[in-house]
């Protein structure tokens, strides 16, 4: 007799049906797993064994067959061990045979019997609904699944005993409810900023747009500080994008306690980052900093100190707001729409700027010259806004905090936010709700200025030798500077603006 249990495979934030066979049959005494296991599965029978002997159960003196099929499908990860546990228990009787009948099992069986906490619950609950079954999941991931759908039915038991209890009716388990992650420590302020009020006004601009921007400035002059007050202005997540970034955090494992949160990720990693850790990869294709940026912010700080390699291999997400990880056996893609944000001094003094300045090793402009080339082109050419963030000096330091804090520029760049998503909506655009994801295709009907201002970048594409990239980007920039002024029209004034954040790379490309 082979029993059946369903359960799911991971490929990117996608779960894919697996079905697992348990047969318990004569000869030699054995536990096989077969069907393309990896280490963290093929060790799943020595939990599951110690997990029947706390409970109560024993395997039998017989030949154990466990296959996870398809055959070809790569299974990794330790949440098989639940689903093989309870086909052993149904196979032997312990519960009964048709109890997981309409049900996805996942979960990580300790030694104990109980039940342990496993990524991705979240999309193997979406997947659950999608195949209108049931989900049993551990009790810590209870409320996690729980926000898939609120008839779907979900079993969180704490323990193997727990469950069969429940299947033979002398105990009932509720159903978990959907956990909210409890608001933390409010987000810095851009009140705290003193000075800076360009600086501050082309952070609004790319909230406002969901544009990249990249900052140059000698070190203090609070280039991070700018960076780490970006979210405390930008809105926080639609439903739809809530559920996006909540799958990729589910599979990452950065769920605590399964409760979710509608606040805007903000990644910022250090700048020894590997290519694996930035987009994603390794042994198991798990997703990286990009991907756990989706539908937020990937600030990279000393932006030329991080390997040239890792930096040109965000160009195409930057592009197509996914990456897609090819290895030999499978291939898995992630979502990583992100906004990319970055700080950098000019040199590696940092000085040669400065009034004075003069560099010890070289001349300045040389110093400058070689330390920007180990930016690329073709990345610089997806920077949306690049501006100088001057040092602070002691009289702006001595200043009373500006009246103006992040709620009021938050207020602006939500109207501003609600007329693209409007906008798009009326284009019957899935997925676009920003200025910066627009399509080049649509630059004309969205962003075409008037004729003022369509004279004015037609001489300037030309004397800033602008690619057909830079030349879109600078409409996108302008029609979020018109839609923060509630304009229908993009003007000269606007295209002028807009021009003026593309002149800096510009003159980095030339140096």
């Amino acid at each position: 007799m082979v029993m059946r249990v369903s359960t799911v495979a991971f490929e990117g934030i996608e779960a894919r049906a697996v079905d697992v066979q348990v047969q318990i049959s004569p000869g030699t005494v054995a536990f096989i797993i077969v069907g393309l296991p990896d280490k963290a599965v093929a060790e799943s029978r020595e939990r599951v064994r110690s997990a029947l002997i706390a409970s109560g159960l024993a395997l039998p003196a017989k030949r154990v067959t466990v296959n996870l099929a398809p055959a070809d499908l790569p299974k990794e990860g330790s949440h098989y061990d639940l689903p093989i546990a309870l086909g052993v228990m149904a196979t032997i009787g312990a519960i009964p045979g048709d109890a997981l009948n309409g049900f996805t099992v996942l979960g990580e069986l300790a030694l104990d019997g109980s039940i342990t906490s496993v990524a991705g619950v979240l999309p193997a609950a979406m997947a659950a609904v999608e195949r209108q079954h049931g989900l049993i999941c551990p009790e810590a991931c209870g409320s996690e699944a729980a926000w898939a759908s609120s008839e779907l039915e979900i079993l969180a038991p704490r323990s193997l005993i727990q469950l069969a209890n429940h299947f033979k009716g002398t105990q009932v388990m509720s159903r978990p409810e959907p956990a909210i992650m409890p608001a933390s420590s409010s987000l810095p302020d851009l009140r705290d900023i003193k000075g800076q009020e360009s600086a501050k006004r082309t952070l609004e601009i790319a909230a406002a747009g969901g544009h990249n921007l990249l900052m140059s400035g000698p070190p203090g002059a609070g280039k991070s500080m700018l960076a780490q007050r970006l979210p405390s202005i930008l809105p926080p997540l639609s439903p739809r994008e809530l559920l996006e970034v909540s799958m990729i955090q589910s599979v990452a494992g950065l769920l605590a306690d399964g409760a979710l949160s509608n606040r805007r990720p903000f990644r910022a990693p250090h700048h020894s980052a590997s290519m694996a850790a930035l987009v994603g990869g390794g042994l198991n294709a798990r997703p990286g900093e990009a991907s756990l940026a989706h539908h937020g912010v990937l600030f990279l700080d000393e932006l030329p100190e991080f390997q040239p390699q890792v930096l040109d291999s965000l160009r195409q997400p930057l592009e197509t707001g996914e990456i897609l990880i090819a290895r030999a056996n499978h291939r898995v893609t992630y979502p990583a729409r992100f906004q990319l944000v970055a700080a950098m001094n000019p040199c590696r003094c940092g000085q040669a700027t400065e009034p004075g300045y003069v560099c010890r090793r070289q001349p300045n402009e040389r110093c400058i010259a070689q330390y920007q080339a180990r930016l690329s082109g073709p990345l610089l050419d997806r920077i949306d806004l690049a501006i100088e963030v001057p040092a602070v000096t002691a009289t702006d330091l001595i200043l009373p905090p500006p009246e103006e804090g992040s709620a009021q520029v938050a207020r602006r760049v939500a109207a501003a936010r609600k007329l693209q998503e409007k906008r798009y909506a009326a284009l019957k655009e899935r997925g676009i709700t920003t200025n910066a994801a627009c399509p080049p295709a649509l630059l004309e009907e969205v962003a075409q200025p008037d004729s003022e201002g369509l004279s004015l970048i037609r001489d300037a594409a030309n004397a800033m030798r602008l690619s057909a990239r830079g030349f879109h980007r600078v409409l996108k920039v302008g029609r979020t500077l018109a839609d923060l002024d509630g304009e229908e029209r993009v003007r000269r004034i606007h295209v002028a603006e807009a021009l003026s954040y593309r002149a800096h790379t510009d003159r980095r490309s030339a140096a």
